[in-house]
């Protein structure tokens, strides 16, 4: 006969009569647990339900929570504590969970920034001219071509989750089992694909109640917004609908309100709700030029500075601030923005440029404040500075004032080199910028033809800050903006889609 045992939030069945013995019927919050498949990664579900191991014991391959010792034999169980992991978001815009470093009010959040103290546990490496090695590797995903979020979902331990938004594909890590696993979608799950613009998500808005467990937040698709939630103990994912159209951009988010534009058959309109999708509106875009309709397509991630909302485009910038209507700014002819350098650089005053050209040379323009006064204030430079924020480089040399300023000549070697910064460390210790950028040796030609698919001969990836690493050499990359970094289980990773393998550095001392 059956013995049932209740632990914590789960329910367990127990049969004396099978190997097996305890068996996880269900979780508080998990709609569905398969059992065949939660047998090949036993170990993985018990660090996610927070249940013991054997130590010695060969009576069960795994016991219930808060089970110390065996009920058969009275051996000794183990269960293994939680670690305390930072969360990783990437690039997002809107409220951060718990768990994730929360940027400062100061910086645009949605640009590839982040305020854990990477800083702190990568510089203690062996300084240039050195050259590190990776200290992990991981796989690939089956399907390369995604982007990655680590937090644990409302479990007990931390995961990471790497969605392939061009393949409809959501990809687990079991790291017990030092594999990936592509989740199958439940019954009348939304199809994941979104490619009509740059893609962000928005992670799930931090709730006065208890978490919701496998949300991942809100993402965009082609038929709309809806909130992913995923089901590690039955391998699956579904999705709720949070609002349904042809979406022209990714969605963001400001204070307590996300936004994103949609398709209509009469153009380009804003949706916009509170955080939980609560209080919809649907918001006519303001054309200051009505010749020049909105782009329905093409966008870039959005970013939120000041209280205001950006999507930029070749052609133009939606911005707004809740409480106002959107405004459509097309650029002024012949001026185009260099929108692959980077994204927008910050000024010592706190505005905002852009680098651009206007068919003769380059320039930065300050992004409109949304009161549609004046022209707005243009700065010409005599090259090509790529980055964000305020890491930015021209050529070799790190820019370290003003976005126009001149640029820091450390080494005369580096004339000869192109360096594309990847990820900037925000912190309020440091007077200088810092941050993961990729450094080309010996490249002369123009930043266009680096990022566009030109092959580089060396790359080398690079910490810069109050002592500059070298942490790997590469051959033959091509596309340099196609690499993803995150932060995983103390160590800083860097994907690509042409890797095999993602490449880790371990973050000493890093919690």
């Amino acid at each position: 006969m059956d013995e049932w045992w209740r632990a914590g939030d789960s329910v367990w069945r127990e049969d004396a009569a099978t190997s097996t013995r305890f068996v996880l019927e269900a979780v508080q919050g998990v709609p569905r647990i398969d059992w065949e498949l939660a047998r090949n990664r036993l170990t993985d579900v018990a660090l996610l339900v927070g249940a013991a191991l054997p130590t010695t014991c060969t009576h069960a391959a795994i016991f219930p929570p808060e089970f110390s010792f065996c009920p058969e034999c009275g051996a000794a169980l183990h269960r293994a504590g939680p670690v305390q992991h930072a969360a990783w978001w990437g690039p997002a815009t809107g409220l951060l969970p718990p768990g994730a470093a929360a940027l400062p009010r100061h910086v645009p959040h949605g640009l590839p920034q982040t305020a854990l103290p990477l800083g702190e546990a990568l510089e203690g490496r062996e300084p240039e001219p050195a050259v590190g090695r990776p200290d992990w590797r991981m796989p690939a995903p089956p399907n390369a071509v995604c982007v990655f979020a680590a937090a644990d979902f409302g479990f007990s331990a931390q995961r990471l989750v790497a969605l392939a938004y061009t393949r409809n594909v959501v990809q687990y890590w079991d790291p017990p089992g030092a594999r990936w696993h592509v989740f199958a979608a439940d019954e009348g799950a939304a199809d994941l694909h979104f490619t009509a613009s740059a893609y962000a998500w928005l992670p799930p808005a931090e709730s006065q109640g208890e978490r919701r467990r496998g949300e991942f937040g809100i993402v965009p698709t082609a038929h709309g917004l809806f909130r992913l939630i995923v089901n590690p103990l039955a391998e699956s994912w579904r999705t709720e609908p949070v609002f349904q159209a042809r979406l022209a951009a990714s969605p963001g988010g400001v204070g307590r309100r996300i936004a994103c534009p949609f398709v209509t058959p009469d153009g380009v309109r804003l949706w916009s709700a509170a955080t939980d999708g609560a209080d919809p509106e649907v918001l006519e875009i303001d054309a200051i030029d009505p010749a020049v309709p909105v782009p329905q397509a093409g966008w870039s991630r959005p970013f939120s500075y000041d209280g205001r909302l950006y999507w930029l485009h070749e052609e133009g910038q939606l911005l707004w601030r809740p409480g106002h209507p959107p405004r459509w700014l097309p650029w002024p002819f012949p001026w185009v923005p260099r929108l692959q350098f980077g994204g927008p650089a910050r000024s010592r005053d706190g505005r905002l440029w852009l680098i651009g050209n206007d068919g003769a040379n380059y320039s930065f323009r300050a992004l409109d404040d949304g009161a549609g006064l004046g022209t707005p204030q243009v700065e010409s430079i005599d090259g090509a500075r790529l980055g964000f924020g305020t890491l930015l480089f021209r050529r070799g040399h790190q820019v370290k004032d003003d976005p126009w300023s001149v640029e820091d000549v450390e080494d005369q070697a580096r004339v000869d080199a192109l360096v594309l910064p990847l990820l900037e460390a925000v912190s309020a210790t440091r007077d200088q910028p810092s941050g993961l950028v990729l450094r080309f040796p010996g490249f002369t030609g123009r930043a266009e033809a680096a990022l566009a698919g030109e092959v580089l001969p060396r790359t080398f990836v690079e910490w810069i800050g109050r002592q500059n690493v070298i942490l790997d050499e590469i051959a033959r990359l091509k596309n340099p903006g196609e690499c993803v970094p995150f932060v995983w289980h103390g160590s800083l990773w860097l994907h690509h889609p042409a890797w095999n393998e993602i490449r880790g550095w371990k973050l000493e001392g890093f919690a």
